[in-house]
């Protein structure tokens, strides 16, 4: 049976569709050794490459769920010693959906689904994000207040969405996001003078972190899977 070229790199989690549509137009994509183009299709017997790399077809898919301990670096590069693939050494090629900075730790989901990956990604999308965060000096009404109605962050040129904040003691508070700026929790809570002394990431959409230790990894239930993409995508994608 015949696939679509970017279904195809998809399914071999190379990356999204529209972000196969992009390489196919580059001339990034070879069937058998001629350009692909979009709309091109692959047979079983095809050989396939990607910037001169050959593609071997769709991976057995994987989905899980990753504490990422604080001082790991959420990059493949591999000139950084503590980079994210090197320390979780998983025998399947995954990536990481919304990289938690250094200095941070708790939930990532891990997968070789490009689409599921690219969507969650998407802030226009609001996926809820929760995170669980201790900071220097006793919370305020005032700062709780006006981190919930958005924060104007002027190294970024941008003002946050709204949020939900639930205060735990004096100084520990969960927060949930559905954007995913840059160090954004830090950046907000620095408008206010405070000072982020911990920070742990708890929950992405239905996914919970729970009692996993740091650096451990678990794949993800079949249920909460499904529950996961039915939120991603409503009832337009079945469960892999």
């Amino acid at each position: 049976m015949a696939t679509r070229i970017n279904k195809y790199l998809a399914q071999a989690g190379i990356c999204s569709r529209r972000e196969a549509d992009r390489l196919v137009e580059s001339g990034a994509v070879l069937i058998n050794g001629n350009t692909a183009v979009n709309g091109s299709m692959v047979y079983p017997d095809d050989d396939v490459s990607v910037k001169g790399r050959r593609i071997s077809g769709p991976e057995r898919k994987a989905y899980l769920a990753f504490y990422k301990p604080a001082g790991i670096v959420c990059t493949a590069e591999k000139s950084e010693e503590n980079n994210i693939m090197d320390y979780i050494d998983y025998p399947v090629r995954v990536t990481y959906c919304g990289r938690l900075d250094k200095d941070s730790e708790g939930l990532l989901i891990l997968s070789n689904d490009g689409e599921l990956m690219q969507q969650l990604m998407r802030s226009a999308n609001g996926h809820e994000r929760e995170y669980l965060v201790r900071v220097n000096k006793p919370l305020t009404d005032s700062f709780i207040s006006s981190m919930e109605k958005g924060v104007f962050l002027p190294d970024l040129n941008v003002t946050t969405k709204k949020c939900r904040i639930r205060k735990i003691s004096d100084v520990t508070f969960t927060i949930t996001l559905t954007q995913g700026l840059n160090r954004q929790i830090r950046r907000m809570c620095r408008a206010f003078d405070y000072h982020v002394r911990f920070l742990k990431r708890v929950r992405i959409e239905n996914i919970q972190l729970g009692d996993m230790d740091p650096g451990a990894y678990r794949e993800l239930e079949k249920e909460e899977l499904a529950e996961l993409i039915r939120r991603v995508y409503g009832k337009s994608r079945k469960n892999p």
